[in-house]
């Protein structure tokens, strides 16, 4: 028999994460090696992991993390280690969500709406580097790769900076991003000038505006 597919489950929430592990542990092919409630943890982990060569081949991610935003942690992720495969499983089912995700780096993206098989099956399909998208939120993510009217932000925005916009939405200030992203205030602030000259917004309300069109807020 092949060695089961090691999985690292980030999730904020506790009660969440055991019913994730007793769902996956239920499968003979599938073993949850470890788990995270922060991007930190998730990071700190993945070191120890390394240091004993004892790596996870998948992680099962919320993009809701309380210190750093789900669509930075995939790209630190994959900058630390180039064959994970990630699964994003999480609440939002907004287009622009996935979007960016899957520029990230994320292989998958799965809504928490969706039934326990649908979670299954994305974890074989990703694990086998298969790209997969939920049933209940594809024909609106196909729908806004075509001519959606959030595609200017969604396209034009790394993920770094969507992170930055999105915390700049949240109401945080340039020093709290930057102490949560490991970057300083200056550079926060000059990443939010570059989102308004990318999004072509003349103030901030302006910018709000794109948000809440693109579904951001």
């Amino acid at each position: 028999m092949p060695d089961p597919i090691r999985v690292l489950l980030i999730d904020d929430h506790v009660v969440v994460r055991v019913g994730y592990r007793r769902l996956l542990e239920a499968q003979p092919d599938i073993r949850v090696a470890g788990e995270a409630a922060t991007a930190r943890e998730a990071l700190d982990w993945l070191r120890q992991q390394e240091a004993a060569a004892t790596e996870p081949e998948l992680v099962i991610l919320d993009l809701g993390l309380p210190d750093l935003g789900g669509v930075e942690l995939i790209r630190r992720l994959l900058q630390r280690q180039p064959r994970l495969r990630i699964l994003v499983f999480t609440m939002h089912r907004e287009p622009i969500f996935a979007t960016q995700a899957l520029r990230a780096g994320a292989l998958g993206y799965v809504t928490k709406s969706s039934p326990p098989e649908v979670l299954i099956d994305a974890v074989y399909r990703v694990a086998a580097r298969r790209q997969t998208i939920s049933p209940d939120i594809a024909p609106d993510l196909a729908l806004a790769l075509i001519a959606p009217p959030e595609k200017p932000l969604a396209e034009s925005l790394s993920p770094r900076e969507f992170e930055i916009l999105r915390l700049l939405l949240e109401g945080s200030s340039p020093e709290e991003i930057g102490a949560r992203l490991s970057i300083s205030a200056k550079t926060v602030q000059n990443c939010h000038y570059q989102i308004k000259t990318k999004l072509g917004a003349r103030s901030d309300i302006e910018l709000t505006r794109i948000a809440l069109r693109a579904g951001l807020i």
